[in-house]
């Protein structure tokens, strides 16, 4: 049985006593009292793979916000010295930093410092960082910028625009967690075929893999499984041409009747449409002539309202989406579902798209969007860089990302949520995407603690 098949029944719920347990803080009992639940034969099927998911969660919770009020604030000192806890529960206030019980004390999310330092740049001039951005989903820093600018600009004026690229992944177990002469089974994603991505070639491999998912894989890896009696890292290396089509949305005239007949259904937990979802979505597409305008709604929301964050592990989250729609925060791939969900709860197809983002000085995880308006078929939008450009009043770039991409990027996935081939046998570190890898021993899982992956650019040039 693979343990990630149960993440579906999550929006079930956990009943109401293990519930207020969770939220306490008062982990350890709630954990206590699901498995006298899991062990109760009137728990249904659905009910206990529910309690199941939420079992793991909550083992992952303390990991995701380790920080007493005292070690949060000596945290951000570091980079600040005269940051003040008058500051710091002001914060609080604007839910600008993420906190849960654990025992009925605070304990603060492991990077709010980031956000803060990555997002505001009055906290990065007092830190002295001279760019907010990094490699990890949005406001990229200064050449970047320029980078994304220059391929805005070629892809207006030729109609595209493309580079050849050359990469190479890699996962290990850290020394720590590497235990002699067991079997290990390790995935690393791998170039998918796809509307802006062909000429696919895998080069070389550290060790033989037993299988390599096909090009249009809608998550694609290779699969190595080796007894270790040594530790070794597993890699991959690939090269692939990624050719970004240009659209000017402002010009583009969609067809009267538009298609709803695919990518338009729930995915609970993440794509649920609730009725908060349902309302949003009625609300923000008002007085829209056409599908087109309305999927331009949804960006500007996401893109105006929602501020870039750092997130726990997507394991730890409940409902996605909504939430994101409730607190306005969000990293890409948060922004990404949202803006997918408002999408399908209009009846617009929509669905995920991700990999990387990989430019020539600057190579990090990344997750973006597509929908459909016919006849001109899967559009791209890319909210955390589109909201980047907004916030810093870069308009044009705005605009450009709603309809488009740029060409640095490598495209593994193509669903949200979806298994990998083979099945892992134990939880996934994150089991609704897969940007940098998973590994496990046969018989146990290996903590995300002990895991180091890598993705290091090799050659770029323009096509």
């Amino acid at each position: 049985m693979n343990p990630n098949d149960d993440i579906r029944y999550l929006s079930i719920g956990l009943p109401e006593d293990i519930a207020m347990l969770k939220a306490a803080g008062e982990l350890d009992e709630a954990i206590r009292l699901i498995d006298l639940r899991l062990n109760d034969p009137r728990t249904t099927a659905p009910l206990a793979a529910c309690m199941r998911v939420e079992k793991e969660i909550i083992k992952r919770l303390p990991e995701n916000y380790p920080y007493t009020l005292e070690t949060a604030l000596a945290r951000i000192r570091r980079d600040i010295p005269d940051f003040t806890e008058e500051e710091f529960h002001k914060l609080e206030d604007i839910n600008r930093i993420g906190w849960i019980f654990v025992n009925h004390q605070r304990r603060y999310f492991r990077s709010f410092h980031s956000t803060l330092l990555k997002t505001d740049p009055e906290y990065a001039r007092r830190a002295h960082v001279s760019d907010t951005g990094t490699s990890q989903g949005e406001d990229k820093p200064s050449e970047a910028v320029s980078t994304l600018d220059r391929s805005m600009n070629i892809m207006k004026e030729r109609g595209s625009f493309g580079v050849h690229i050359r990469m190479r992944a890699s996962i290990r177990i850290d020394d720590e967690g590497f235990k002699k002469g067991k079997l290990v089974r390790a995935y690393l994603p791998i170039p998918a075929r796809c509307i802006q991505q062909g000429n696919i070639r895998l080069l070389s491999f550290s060790h033989e893999p037993k299988h390599i998912c096909g090009e249009d894989a809608p998550i694609r890896t290779v699969y190595f499984e080796e007894k270790l009696d040594k530790n070794e890292e597993f890699f991959v290396e690939y090269e692939y041409d990624s050719i970004a089509p240009y659209h000017d949305t402002a010009k583009l005239t969609p067809d009267r009747i538009q298609p709803s007949s695919f990518n338009t259904a729930q995915q609970e937990p993440h794509i649920a449409f609730t009725p908060y979802i349902r309302e949003l979505a009625a609300e923000l597409g008002r007085g829209c002539a056409n599908n087109l305008e309305k999927a331009r709604a949804f960006y500007d929301f996401v893109t105006t309202r929602v501020m870039y964050s750092y997130m726990p592990d997507y394991f730890c989250l409940e409902n996605i989406a909504q939430s994101c729609a409730r607190n306005f925060k969000g990293d890409c791939g948060v922004q990404a579902l949202l803006f997918i969900t408002l999408c399908r709860a209009a009846s617009i197809p929509a669905r995920w798209q991700s990999g990387l983002y990989a430019a020539p000085q600057d190579v990090g995880h990344h997750d973006w969007t597509q929908f459909y308006i016919a006849p001109y078929g899967w559009l791209f939008a890319d909210p955390s860089f589109g909201g980047s450009a907004y916030r810093a009043k870069n308009y044009p770039r705005w605009n450009h990302y709603f309809g488009n991409l740029d060409p640095y990027r490598m495209v593994a996935n193509s669903e949200f949520q979806h298994s990998f081939e083979p099945p892992m046998k134990h939880w996934r570190y994150d089991p609704y995407d897969n940007q940098g890898g998973e590994i496990e021993y046969f018989d146990e899982p290996i903590p995300s603690r002990l895991i180091t992956t890598g993705a290091k650019m090799l050659e770029i040039k323009e096509l």
